[in-house]
């Protein structure tokens, strides 16, 4: 089956929200290759493209620092996606994704300070990685400024940067003979604010006249924040219909689809909201990753009860291993609150507190899931609970599918695919 560009995608979807047939895309970080396969799988059994949003930090040039999830670069995480595919005879749609891509989307860019052209330069770098290893949407996000942190980016700096980035992009794309692939843009960082009408308007009409003026295409998604926002491992935000509403009928207008971030935990309420406010696709990444961390520790529970009974001569150390792990990774600090955001990895480890150190396991556990010695013990996991007839593997995929299920459903995906095809 030939796969429809993204831009078709979200062309159709646009089409099928005038019909009243609405649907909003998911897409789903890439945390590990098991989330790969359960997404793939709920794809095929729903019929729904489905797209993988990769940041810099997950998925990138070995020469850049590469990736934490799989020590994945683009063509190792293509690849890797593919043979997945192949694995399970998958007949849908995928698509590999930038999220955040563009200058000092790296922890350590930005924790550098490097100044404006080295930044730049270096995310074209991976952007050429994204485009040579066969991404079909890349987002261009130059608002991470490490000068500018805790403020929103002036517009017009946010306009100059997001079309040099494009122009890049598909200059170095047509040298290469490439299809054409789809952009993501936006106006700031999302920090559960609301983004309001006026500037999204007026940044997406300046934007087209600068695109047009250098014969370069407009957008697939425009990005905009409907008032999500996850802090530890919770949804604290409160997504605004109104708002949203008004931004999707705003992109629509220019034939661009309106794209939330920090989608993670979602109540059922909010999930429904999104059809009527015509939503084009949410991001989801950290949830699926927690989702993870949470099955190996219900699986690190039944096998203490087979070492109980005696079915076991020596148990994995499965969650003592990825709790130290995850302390010391201190990938922790970007998701906590108030004085906590401020706490060491030191102080975590010399403290008492096993309510707090849970905590940090459940929201960076998944950062950890390459490191050996995790690895190490995953393996000694699944093969106590395989003597037992237990497949801990299957456990792990079918346990991240029901999160991602439940957006499935609310987001009305179930033959999506389909229904797209028909209407193009």
């Amino acid at each position: 089956m030939k796969k429809l560009p993204i831009k078709k995608i979200v062309e159709g979807l646009l089409k099928l929200q005038k019909k009243g047939d609405s649907a909003t895309l998911l897409g789903i970080g890439p945390m590990s290759l098991n989330c790969v396969q359960a997404s793939l799988e709920l794809s095929m059994e729903y019929d729904f493209p489905v797209m993988f949003i990769a940041s810099r930090n997950q998925v990138d040039l070995d020469e850049l620092g590469g990736g934490y999830v799989n020590s994945w670069d683009q063509k190792r995480f293509a690849k890797d996606v593919y043979e997945v595919s192949k694995k399970i005879n998958y007949d849908n749609f995928y698509y590999l994704c930038r999220d955040h891509g563009g200058p000092w989307q790296r922890d350590k860019e930005r924790n550098d300070n490097l100044p404006e052209k080295e930044a730049m330069d270096l995310g074209k770098k991976s952007f050429l990685g994204d485009i040579e290893s066969g991404f079909d949407l890349l987002m261009v996000d130059p608002t991470k400024d490490p000068v500018e942190i805790g403020k929103v980016i002036p517009l017009n700096v946010v306009l100059k940067r997001t079309v040099e980035l494009i122009e890049y992009c598909e200059k170095e794309r047509k040298l290469r003979n490439i299809q054409e692939i789809g952009y993501e843009v936006g106006t700031e960082e999302t920090n559960g604010g609301l983004t309001s009408t006026e500037i999204y308007e007026k940044f997406i009409k300046k934007l087209s006249k600068e695109l047009e003026l250098r014969n370069l295409p407009m957008p697939t998604f425009i990005v905009g924040q409907t008032g999500t926002l996850v802090r530890k491992t919770e949804q604290v935000g409160t997504f605004n219909f109104e708002n949203a509403y008004k931004l999707s009928e705003m992109a629509k207008k220019y034939g661009v689809g309106l794209k939330e971030h920090n989608g993670d935990y979602l109540d059922d309420i909010s999930l429904l909201e999104h059809i009527p406010s015509n939503i084009t696709a949410t991001n989801v990444a950290p949830q699926y990753g927690t989702e993870e961390t949470r099955a190996y520790l219900k699986l690190g529970k039944v096998e203490e009860k087979l070492y109980e009974y005696g079915l076991i001569k020596e148990k994995s150390k499965i969650k003592e291993v990825l709790l130290i792990n995850a302390i010391k990774s201190g990938r922790w600090k970007k998701w906590m609150v108030g004085e906590q955001a401020k706490l060491s990895v030191e102080e975590i480890l010399n403290s008492n507190d096993e309510i707090l150190k849970e905590e940090i396991l459940d929201i960076a556990g998944h950062y950890t899931f390459n490191y050996d010695d995790v690895k190490e013990e995953i393996g000694k996991l699944y093969s106590n609970l395989n003597e037992n007839n237990i497949d801990g593997n299957r456990f792990v995929i079918d346990y991240i599918k029901r999160p991602i299920r439940d957006y499935v459903e609310c987001y009305k995906l179930k033959g999506v695919t389909t229904r797209i095809k028909e209407i193009l």
